[in-house]
């Protein structure tokens, strides 16, 4: 996920090849660079890592929406480009040894690497890329929205591919195309181990053929996945690659209940956590291998991404279009309560679609970022220019009680009326919700809820179901209220389109869970994707959350700034950690002695 800076100018005749690309000025590293300043370069190879995954899958393919792909899948394949961990929005060369593009961003061309190949040993070619593209955009729509600028694809030389953008100034478009997956034309076009032609349209547990550091090595279907470390692998000496992939097998155990998934941890049959739980992490890690030092709970700050939780109403059904019932919704929660009571105290309430980041909004607008509210003042609410976005008011049972009566005031004026104790409207139609979940950690939060909605004459039932059903019914948008999210980058971009802008709003499979459809939200958006500095996308994005708060689309619920983590002491990583990421596992490594005292093995 990334954002971009749109800059004018004519073409250049003869661009200059460039080793890496970044949405912030200059690369930080030179073009001659060995490795990144962040990993251990003596990193020993060796162990196995054990990991969890949630649920269960059911394919090998995960290109396609459709079906549960298993975890991990990523290791096995590589990009055109890979990120730097302490930069923001920064690529450097991994397929693609090389890129260049006019200066009016109309178009890219990567230059591949002659020594980059498959497993198989044959060479990864322009065709596979031009391939890949093409099968990723048609199989996978949320995909296809996210490269929809794309006009063309292409071999442009022995080793070069060419990507024509349906417009110029858009910054961002190089630089996601070096996120793209480069997959093997010459073995997905070719017959299966059962004679018949393979197909990426559908679901598969053959083991694909991949070109990455790791191969898959076992697979239990819907039970777990390991991925072995290719000794030859072909990229290994990259400096995008040194001092990384240091584990000799990953390995993936899947729990269907996340309260056994704990418990595995404890009885260390997986080895590395992160805890969602604030109730987990403040009563269930009190076991003998954390007193004794075999485990390690710590947390690492998150200073990469914001993210707005939320319970998330569907604006596609009438009962949610009055921006009065959403506010009302946002009064019956009582958020201090919640965090008391479920939380720990541990803690705080969202106030911002890019919560803990710069990108924040606060106060009124000003400078920049009112200039840019200005230009589209006739498709906004008036209140952003007059009045800064808060929650409502929290404390003890006074507040609460006031802020039930205030919700009740503000159904009323939406023509909502208590008859026999229920909420209907003028034709006599209860107001009824269904909160909509599948990770059981999350019904305590919703039940939490409900008794609030109860009292305003809200019926509510609280429908947790499996992954499938929830992916499903998400992408239908058969659902009332869900409690979700967005995680947001430093740089955002052209991924706004997808969570808020209106043709994402009815495409099925989108970010856009609300159904958001706002016209000077869409104006918002191109502001931020075609922002002219830095300054200018910090402003564009102010404007953009705050209008967006502004709407009272959804409930905030809650934000913790840091990443809680639970480790069996086996693995240690370089002194000083990149800035934006803990890097786990990408930088780690097995650490024989720590892992002999805690008893584990290779």
């Amino acid at each position: 996920m990334l954002g971009g800076f749109g800059l004018a100018g004519p073409a250049q005749a003869d661009p200059q090849w460039r080793h890496g690309l970044s949405l912030l000025g200059q690369p930080k590293y030179p073009a001659d660079f060995k490795r990144f300043d962040y990993v251990n370069p003596d990193a020993p190879k060796g162990g196995l890592l054990r990991l969890s995954a949630d649920g269960t899958f059911d394919s090998l393919n995960d290109i396609i929406p459709r079906g549960n792909p298993a975890g991990g899948l990523s290791l096995i394949y590589d990009t055109l480009m890979s990120p730097a961990a302490d930069e923001v929005a920064t690529e450097y060369g991994l397929i693609a040894g090389s890129v260049r593009y006019p200066d009016d961003f109309s178009s890219v061309t990567y230059r591949l690497r002659p020594e980059a190949k498959w497993h198989d040993g044959q060479k990864i070619t322009p065709d596979d890329v031009v391939w890949s593209f093409e099968q990723t955009v048609k199989n996978n729509p949320r995909q296809a929205f996210y490269y929809s600028h794309v006009k063309s694809a292409a071999k442009t030389g022995d080793d070069e591919v060419t990507f024509t953008f349906d417009q110029a100034g858009n910054r961002e478009l190089p630089q996601i195309l070096g996120q793209l997956r480069i997959m093997p034309k010459h073995w997905w076009t070719a017959n299966g181990p059962d004679g018949k032609p393979r197909d990426i349209s559908q679901g598969t547990l053959e083991v694909p053929l991949g070109s990455g550091p790791y191969k898959v090595k076992q697979v239990v279907p819907g039970r777990s996945i390991s991925f072995e470390r290719v000794k030859d692998y072909w990229g290994r000496d990259l400096p995008v690659n040194v001092g990384t992939n240091n584990f000799d097998e990953q390995r993936f155990e899947y729990f269907r209940d996340d309260t056994v998934e704990l418990e595995a941890f404890k009885g260390d049959q997986y080895d590395f956590r992160i805890e969602s739980s604030a109730k987990d992490w403040a009563t269930a890690y009190n076991f003998p291998a954390v007193k004794q030092g075999k485990v390690i709970l710590e947390e690492f700050a998150n200073r990469a991404s914001g993210q707005m939780q939320a319970f998330i109403p569907n604006l596609r059904r009438a009962k949610f279009q009055d921006q009065r019932v959403r506010r009302a919704l946002n009064y019956a929660l009582d958020f201090e309560g919640m965090n008391r009571t479920l939380f720990f105290g541990q803690y705080k309430r969202t106030a911002s679609y890019f919560q803990n980041t710069e990108l924040a909004s606060s106060g009124l607008p000003e400078g920049r970022e009112l200039a840019i509210l200005e230009g589209v003042k006739d498709k906004i609410p008036a209140s952003v220019f007059t009045t800064a976005y808060e929650n409502p008011p929290q404390g003890g049972e006074e507040e609460r009680r006031a802020n039930l009566r205030e919700a009740a005031r503000l159904l009323k004026d939406a023509g909502w009326a208590v008859k026999d104790r229920k909420l209907v409207n003028a034709k006599g139609e209860p107001f009824t919700v269904e909160i909509l979940i599948a990770n059981p950690a999350f019904e305590r939060v919703a039940l939490f809820y409900k008794p609030a909605l109860e009292r305003l004459g809200i019926t509510v039932n609280v429908r947790q179901v499996d992954t499938s059903q929830y992916i499903n019914r998400l992408r239908a948008r058969d659902f009332d209220v869900i409690l979700s999210g967005w995680g947001q980058s430093l740089s955002p971009g052209n991924e706004q389109r997808d969570f808020w802008g209106s043709v994402a709003a009815e495409r099925e499979g989108s970010a856009n869970y609300a159904g958001i459809k706002e016209p000077g939200i869409d104006a918002l958006i191109e502001k931020v994707i075609y922002a002219s500095d830095r300054d200018d996308l910090v402003a564009a994005t102010h404007a953009l959350d705050r209008v967006l708060l502004a709407y009272d689309f959804v409930i905030p619920t809650w934000n913790y700034p840091n990443y809680r983590t639970a480790r069996w002491n086996r693995f240690s990583h370089p002194d000083k950690l990149p800035e934006y990421s803990f890097a786990f596992p990408d930088i780690w490594w097995w650490d024989a002695q720590k892992a002999a005292a805690t008893g584990g093995t290779q």
